[in-house]
């Protein structure tokens, strides 16, 4: 069974900033500290990725999956059945973004619930805390 977990979190940048960091998926090893490497497999008329291979440190050892993008979708993967989520980015009247992460995880292995809630809530935290700094600090650079 799938979980879901949305956050959001408010960067001070406009949401043309924070789409642009979000869709530079090949740097996401700079700045997502559990993301080891990325690999662009194809890429869509405009040029941004369409399925993209990831591996990533997960429950103490390497993971592997690969994802369709527009929003994302897990094609496969060798830890998780199910890797969706989203972001939505909402401009705020008193500047800076509104950032919505959402993710739904179902694992391969049997974990307790109270495990898997923990392990999705940190990832979908620590993505958008790693996503505002990545956004501010460019900002400030």
């Amino acid at each position: 069974m799938a979980e879901q977990a949305v956050q959001r979190m408010v960067v001070s940048a406009d949401p043309e900033a924070c789409f642009a960091v979000v869709a530079d998926v090949e740097r996401y090893p700079e700045w997502v500290a559990d993301v080891k490497a990325v690999q662009v497999e194809s890429r869509d008329e405009e040029g941004r990725p369409a399925v993209v291979a990831f591996r990533a440190a997960a429950f103490g050892r390497s993971t592997s999956y690969r994802l369709r993008y527009d929003s994302w979708s897990q094609l496969d993967g060798d830890l998780t059945s199910r890797m969706d989520g989203s972001y939505t980015f909402r401009p705020l009247p008193e500047g800076g973004t509104e950032v919505t992460y959402s993710l739904e995880v179902a694992l391969r292995v049997p974990l307790p619930g109270f495990i898997k809630r923990r392990a999705q809530s940190r990832i979908v935290h620590a993505a958008l805390a790693e996503l505002k700094s990545r956004v501010e600090s460019q900002i400030t650079a």
